[in-house]
């Protein structure tokens, strides 16, 4: 529940304030469990497959991917975590925090990553992941695996595996945990 508190204070001290619950626990799950085995047909097994969560939002999810691909494969997936605050054009803007790293276990050269992030938005983070893979091999291949794609995109940027679409309102917010979705808006702390 720590990281669920945490996730709802962003960083310029603006906090989450819920209004609707969109998706339950069982509906995260079940939208995971179909993107994984999307992932396994879309790549034909996942032998060269390596799941990276970006931080904070994707880590969780791509961890959950993970439980659901080894059982369906029977197959241990490498999980890491990425850390795009650095290789975004907003730097300056958005504090870094402490607490979020990246880790990526195995060399990227030639692998399939599939990013993993909570909610897609304008397409800036994933733009800024793309940009700090590199820094961990050359892929063969990236995909991009979201829990919620809400619209609103202001790059050429679509995800190959979608949880659901939910389209929201640009002064909306969107709080996705393993626990559920709920919409809302930011309110001053």
């Amino acid at each position: 529940m720590a990281a669920t508190e945490g996730r709802r204070t962003r960083p310029g001290g603006a906090v989450f304030q819920p209004r609707t619950r969109l998706l339950s626990a069982e509906d995260v799950g079940r939208a995971l469990r179909r993107m994984a085995h999307e992932i396994v047909e879309r790549n034909a097994g996942v032998a060269h497959v390596v799941l990276v969560g970006l931080q904070r939002g994707g880590v969780p999810f791509a961890e959950a991917l993970a439980a659901n691909l080894a059982d369906i494969e029977d197959v241990s997936v490498p999980v890491g975590a990425l850390d795009v605050a650095f290789y975004r054009d907003d730097v300056a803007t958005r504090p870094v925090l402490p607490e979020s790293s990246s880790s990526i276990p195995v060399d990227l050269t030639g692998r399939t990553v599939v990013l993993v992030d909570d909610v897609l938005f304008t397409g800036r983070t994933i733009r800024a992941a793309l940009h700090a893979l590199s820094e961990f091999g050359r892929p063969g291949r990236v995909q991009l695996a979201v829990l919620v794609d809400r619209g609103h995109r202001e790059l050429p940027i679509r995800p190959d595996f979608v949880g659901k679409n939910l389209p929201t309102a640009l002064d909306e917010s969107l709080l996705a945990t393993l626990e559920g979705v709920e919409l809302g808006t930011m309110v001053p702390a």
